[in-house]
């Protein structure tokens, strides 16, 4: 199965759900152009506590078509950007790819995948259960389904539904993702 775009979204606000889009332009150093996640340094309000002049290692946010589905099957009501993910992906377990990895997609845009996103409490918010739905764990203890993955750009260029991803690992020694 080709690795590929199924949507793209983004909103110039803080809402938790991303607005479906034709294109979104990816922007080097930045994130997607137009989303209130873009910046060098970090938008999230509970990393700014942190410290705002932190690297912004959430500048986009990828979720697998599949998560999306397996979350329907269950009852649940999620669409497309629906838990705020700027690109949909398919064909791809985001969560298993190595910290580091590349994506490239057909307009030379890259993202470099930075870590895991953390389920947080807006999934309730959104919809009841779903947090614990993605926060289930398997026999190992690991989450079982991760919320998707987080990258910044690499390189600039135009997304769009359709599009082909190519995916590059790391040459370096692979390592597991960490949640951030």
């Amino acid at each position: 199965m080709p690795t590929t775009v199924i949507g793209v979204h983004l909103s110039p606000q803080h809402t938790f759900t991303k607005h479906a889009q034709s294109v979104i332009e990816l922007v080097a150093g930045e994130g997607v152009k137009g989303d209130a996640h873009a910046g060098a340094t970090v938008k999230h309000g509970h990393l700014k506590v942190k410290g705002a002049d932190m690297p912004n290692l959430r500048q986009v946010h990828l979720i697998a078509t599949e998560l999306i589905e397996e979350l329907r099957s269950e009852g649940f009501n999620v669409e497309r950007g629906s838990m705020g993910e700027n690109i949909t992906t398919s064909g791809v377990h985001l969560t298993l790819l190595p910290h580091g990895t590349r994506l490239v997609f057909a307009s030379g845009a890259a993202i470099e995948l930075t870590g895991i996103r953390t389920p947080c409490k807006q999934l309730n918010g959104f919809q009841d259960g779903l947090l614990d739905a993605v926060r289930e764990k398997n026999e190992a203890g690991e989450f079982r389904r991760p919320v998707g993955v987080l990258g910044v750009v690499v390189a600039s260029g135009i997304v769009a539904p359709q599009d082909s991803i190519t995916v590059q690992l790391p040459t370096s020694a692979h390592r597991p993702m960490d949640f951030i």
